[in-house]
């Protein structure tokens, strides 16, 4: 399955998630809806994961909590 995008998921999984709140479908439809909606839910919350990974990485957040990064390149150029 390709890779869908995160926006797409949620979409979907919303129109998911409205079809089974209907009350409408029959059950055999409903559980197969409800199968999709446990996949996108999957790729949703992966996806998420990856971003938060992502943004401890680019912010320096550690499990400690965020470290201290040194400016002595930035105080050199400054009083250059």
């Amino acid at each position: 399955m390709a890779k869908k995008k995160f926006e797409e998921a949620v979409a979907q999984l919303e129109a998911i998630v409205e079809d089974l709140e209907s009350g409408d479908l029959p059950l055999d439809k409903a559980m197969k809806r409800f199968e999709e909606g446990v996949k996108l839910s999957k790729i949703c919350s992966d996806t998420l994961d990856e971003a938060e990974t992502r943004v401890r990485v680019l912010t320096g957040e550690t499990e400690e909590g965020l470290q201290d990064a040194p400016f002595a390149e930035a105080d050199q150029r400054g009083t250059e």
